[in-house]
């Protein structure tokens, strides 16, 4: 039996079929058939078990993989990665194949943290590829690392640097902008009055700014005229 079989067993002792119905409503774009009905910490508790075992290496490079907790089992193993080249190399070989926004987004490495100045430039190589959901990745990174002490208006240009008409790419640019908001207003509020953004992006990172609570409603009321209709 292959590595890749006995996980996929694994996987199947701990199916839920509501859940898995649950998780497909959320990821329209993939078929029903690949969700198998795995929990978060279920998943997480096997990356646990797994991490840096030759079982887990196999599986990794085992691609693509099928159903969707195979990837998102995967997302885990990378996120506990502890080499910063092993991770970046195995961020640049995953991304490739990630077809949904729920397996980009669960990928948050904690060694991002802790070395923020060689994320930087890998994020501008993931927001410049043709592949959708490293873009998306990329934009989710900056987003994540770069709106706090570390933000500079830098940030915003890079984001305002992608250009698409990709669904799942325009939202995590709209969810950026609208937390720019919230964290850094002032430097923010220039780009949505200048109307940088294209204008559904625009419309929807003022909406989600709006539904924030760390926005004040000052702030709500001068955002809600800047609507483009």
């Amino acid at each position: 039996m292959t590595a890749t079989q006995s996980i996929i067993n694994r996987l199947f002792a701990l199916k839920d079929d509501k859940y898995a119905a649950f998780s497909a409503s959320l990821v329209p774009n993939i078929a029903k058939e690949r969700f198998i009905g795995v929990r978060t910490p279920q998943l997480r508790q096997l990356a646990k078990e797994l991490s840096g075992t030759d079982e887990a290496q196999a599986f990794a490079a085992a691609l693509p993989h099928y159903y969707q907790e195979e990837n998102c089992l995967h997302a885990f193993l990378i996120e506990r990665l502890k080499d910063e080249a092993e991770l970046y190399g195995a961020l640049d070989v995953f991304l490739t194949y990630v077809d949904n926004w729920a397996v980009c987004d669960l990928m948050s490495p904690k060694l991002f943290k802790k070395r923020p100045q060689s994320l930087m430039p890998k994020i501008k190589q993931w927001i410049a590829s043709e592949h959708t959901y490293m873009v998306r990745f990329g934009l989710n990174m900056l987003m994540s690392h770069y709106l706090g002490d570390a933000f500079s208006k830098e940030v915003l240009e890079l984001a305002l640097s992608v250009r698409s008409e990709e669904y799942y790419i325009k939202m995590m640019q709209a969810w950026l902008f609208a937390t720019a908001l919230a964290k850094q207003y002032d430097a923010t509020l220039p780009y949505i009055e200048a109307g940088a953004l294209d204008v559904w992006t625009h419309n929807k990172a003022i909406q989600k700014a709006i539904e924030s609570r760390r926005i004040t409603d000052s702030q709500k009321a001068c955002l809600r005229t800047l609507k483009i209709k």
